[in-house]
């Protein structure tokens, strides 16, 4: 795979990005997308949970 079939986003300079930033920009999305996840399965988990309370067997 060629640089030229790797499409821009953003930059107008017309430059193609370098390696090191296109990885940086898809890490930084990347951890958006998982604390966005990770958030929801928090909220959902406690959502269904409901306390334990002392001397009951469950």
């Amino acid at each position: 795979m060629s640089e030229e079939t790797v499409p821009q986003q953003g930059g107008t300079t017309g430059q193609p990005k370098g390696l090191l930033q296109q990885m940086e920009e898809l890490m930084a999305a990347l951890n958006a997308d998982l604390s966005a996840l990770d958030a929801d399965l928090q909220a959902s988990g406690d959502a269904g949970r409901q306390p334990v309370q002392e001397g009951q067997a469950g």
